[in-house]
């Protein structure tokens, strides 16, 4: 059962990097117990593409196997997980599974890897803001009971600032060439969310990049995923009334800016997270110079 307020929950990893422990707290505080007597569980990481997440860029899949770990302790250990992402402009996910060290989860966990480009989806028709879009739902997630959001906290190279947990949905897209949406990025993230609402917010904040990688040794959690973003915004001295697709998908009812902090105060991560110097803002102001001459398809971006 949700609270009347946003809650947002904040961990700290010791060294000994105990994921599940620290899952377990990050969901004690902000109240959230596992639904029991369920049978599907779609799990969405932050593979964006084939970097290693030592590089902070995608989600770590030891944090992933730690979530299924206790998914199975709480739930069932029959119940069926799946973990998804979809094809991408310049990543194709037979490549990331493997590469991104997923495959070799699967088989040890026994867990299903699936490409939402190659899923059966229904399409429905999404506003968000100003924008129309027809946006295709995979039957997977559509059906299953319990939908987990694993992003990570990065820079985005354009007006979005943040990509963390609304971003990471913009991944269940089935249509690979991505692209096609950086015009409207901001509205396009916020229909998907309209479309494939997740219950669940547990971001891996552990190692993260911002001017370069660096341990952080962060869990955090939230059912509100503008909460959420909203705390790893502030997280990354990003003031998140200054993102306007935050702000959109408040307005559109997909949760509150504000919240309520539990755990390790919010600033002592705030003090520690690798801020953007002057290289990654002008890379932001190049890139967002490409989208608006639309050179994207040209140049592969995803």
């Amino acid at each position: 059962m949700k609270s009347e307020v946003s809650l947002v929950s904040f961990i700290r990893v010791d060294r000994k990097e105990d994921f599940k422990e620290s899952l377990q707290d990050a969901l004690e505080l902000i109240q959230y117990k596992l639904p029991t007597n369920i049978k599907s569980i779609v799990v969405k990481p932050n593979m964006c593409y084939y970097w290693d997440y030592s590089t902070g860029q995608t989600t770590d899949p030891r944090f992933v196997a730690a979530l299924i770990d206790l998914l199975r302790e709480r739930i069932s250990s029959d119940v069926n997980i799946s973990i998804v992402e979809s094809d991408a402009s310049a990543m194709k996910c037979k490549y990331a599974f493997k590469m991104l060290g997923y495959e070799k989860l699967s088989k040890e966990y026994d867990v299903r890897l699936v490409n939402l480009s190659e899923e059966e989806n229904s399409i429905r028709e999404v506003t968000a803001g100003t924008q129309k879009f027809s946006i295709a739902i995979p039957r997977i997630i559509e059906e299953a009971d319990l939908k987990i959001n694993i992003p990570k906290i990065k820079y985005a190279l354009q007006g979005i600032k943040i990509t963390c947990a609304l971003k990471n949905i913009f991944g269940c897209n089935p249509y690979p060439k991505k692209f096609i949406y950086h015009s409207k990025l901001g509205e396009a993230i916020v229909a998907l969310n309209k479309a494939m609402k997740f219950d669940l917010c547990v971001i891996d904040g552990n190692i993260v990049s911002g001017v370069q990688p660096q341990r952080l040794g962060l869990v955090m959690a939230s059912e509100d995923p503008v909460a959420i973003d909203a705390a790893a915004a502030r997280i990354a001295g990003v003031n998140p009334t200054t993102m306007k697709y935050l702000k959109l998908a408040a307005q559109e009812g997909l949760g509150n800016t504000d919240f309520v902090e539990r755990g390790t105060p919010l600033n002592y991560f705030k003090a520690r997270y690798p801020k953007k110097d002057i290289q990654n803002k002008v890379m932001e102001k190049a890139y967002g110079m490409v989208v608006k001459m639309k050179l994207g398809k040209r140049l592969g971006l995803p």
